[in-house]
């Protein structure tokens, strides 16, 4: 996809080879005492794509396929993907080459915070370094024993909360930090379908209201981007998950599913939906938008074809095959590239670590202020009018931004100026989206390169 873009530009050959290498790559090998007593060796990467920002930024997964190509690969789509949304960040990721569910908490535990330490010691960690955040199998609690093993080697004890980010809120974390990415991907499918001549193209009506929805995946992202989406107008037809799918062209409502799912153990036998016992096949279902929230790779040269959708939201991390990407292309179909659409995470990932840097809670100092202000010209319209205002409507209007308010603000702001830079893009090259917004991430990487005046 680089090689592709790069042809859209006119940099150096010398520039775009800077921008594509991986920097820096530490790997590790240490030892962990089981709770057993027996000694097992973990091995473990990070990556740093790129340093024409820093810190660096992006995740740490726990998995037993992690090596070191997926690694740098996934740092270098960390580099896009804030380009893409002007997150001011180079690319990172780690990996540790484990499956969390073979270790006992405290045996994961050790493994995180010698992680920490291996990091620490060669300056692969820090407020302005590089900043790790959850990914797949980690979570907060993770974060948590990162920050705090952090905090105890660091001589900057001050700004050393900024040093992770996905942390619990009573650890610096931030709210809104958890459904970021699929309220993310909710914004960036509500934007494309906002545009008239686009939808014209795909045979659509504008707007969200009223187009169906079949999501693969009810995760963290995936539950969270169908309940926004459900929020916005959209109707879920279809939801897939490991043990497999339903179907109800009527609509189905999210949230009910969960309960019946946390109930019987399976969103299988939903009342008033079709049993669909192959997941995979949900990918097929007649709809207007698909969101792939799952694994890598479920859209490939063997379904492509069969794909119903008119539009597909990659939630998930490479969800569509270069193969797959061709096809449904030459079908007609709207891609909405997983390197912008879940891009949700990291930047409120830069919040957080504002807020960690600056030691406020966002909306602490203004939120009375704002608050005092609405009351104040209600009470002016009151005078004015010689009519009062119900209660209800004045507590509704006047009313301070708190801090999720602000975060999700800024994230809507993020996800919308994003999409239009990047369809800007494909107009003005008459390339597909994917391929814009790696035109996008390119540009705006070379223009840090020729300010450092390393490159002319």
């Amino acid at each position: 996809m680089f090689e592709k873009a790069a042809r859209h530009t006119d940099h150096s050959a010398g520039l775009l080879k800077q921008i594509e290498m991986c920097n820096s790559v530490y790997q590790m090998e240490f030892p962990l005492r089981r709770d057993d007593e027996s000694i097992e060796v973990v091995k473990a990467w990070r990556a740093e794509h790129s340093h024409h920002k820093t810190p660096t930024k992006g995740g740490i997964r726990y998995a037993d396929n992690v090596n070191a190509d997926e690694v740098q690969a996934l740092a270098a789509l960390m580099t896009y993907k804030c380009a893409i949304v002007d997150v001011p960040f180079g690319g990172a990721k780690g990996g540790i080459k484990i499956n969390a569910r073979d270790f006992s908490e405290a045996e994961r535990e050790r493994i995180t915070r010698r992680y920490t330490y291996e990091l620490q010691q060669k300056n692969f960690i820090g407020p302005g370094i590089d900043v790790p955040a959850p990914d797949y199998g980690t979570s907060g609690k993770e974060m948590a024993w990162i920050l705090d093993t952090y905090r105890s080697l660091s001589a900057d004890p001050l700004d050393s909360l900024a040093c992770v980010t996905g942390k619990p809120v009573g650890q610096g974390g931030i709210r809104g930090r958890k459904e970021a990415t699929g309220r993310g991907v909710a914004y960036g499918v509500r934007e494309a379908c906002s545009y008239a001549d686009d939808m014209e193209d795909l045979g659509l009506k504008a707007g969200l209201a009223g187009k169906t929805i079949v999501i693969q995946g009810l995760g963290n992202v995936g539950y969270h981007a169908a309940k926004y989406l459900q929020e916005d107008g959209g109707i879920l037809v279809g939801l897939a998950e490991y043990e497999g799918a339903i179907y109800n062209p009527n609509g189905l409502d999210v949230d009910e599913v969960m309960r019946h799912r946390k109930e019987t153990g399976s969103i299988l036998d939903y009342p008033g939906a079709q049993n669909i016992p192959n997941s995979a096949e949900a990918l097929e279902l007649p709809c207007d938008i698909l969101i792939p929230a799952a694994l890598e790779g479920q859209i490939r040269a063997d379904n492509a074809r069969h794909i119903q959708a008119k539009i597909i939201g990659e939630a998930a991390n490479g969800p569509v095959t270069a193969d797959g990407d061709a096809i449904l292309l030459e079908k007609g179909a709207m891609i909405l590239p997983d390197v912008y659409l879940n891009a949700g995470g990291v930047t409120v990932s830069y919040f957080e670590w504002l807020r960690n840097l600056s030691h406020v809670r966002f909306g602490r100092i203004t939120k009375r202020f704002e608050q005092s202000l609405s009351l104040d010209l209600l009470r002016v319209v009151e005078q004015m009018t010689g009519h009062s205002i119900d209660p209800e409507v004045i507590a509704k209007v006047a009313r301070g931004a708190d801090e999720l308010d602000l975060v999700n603000s800024g994230l809507e702001e993020t996800m919308i100026n994003a999409y239009r830079e990047v369809r800007e893009t494909s107009k003005a090259h008459n390339i597909d989206l994917r391929t814009a917004a790696f035109v996008t991430a390119i540009n705006k990487v070379a223009v840090s390169y020729k300010e450092m005046g390393i490159f002319p």
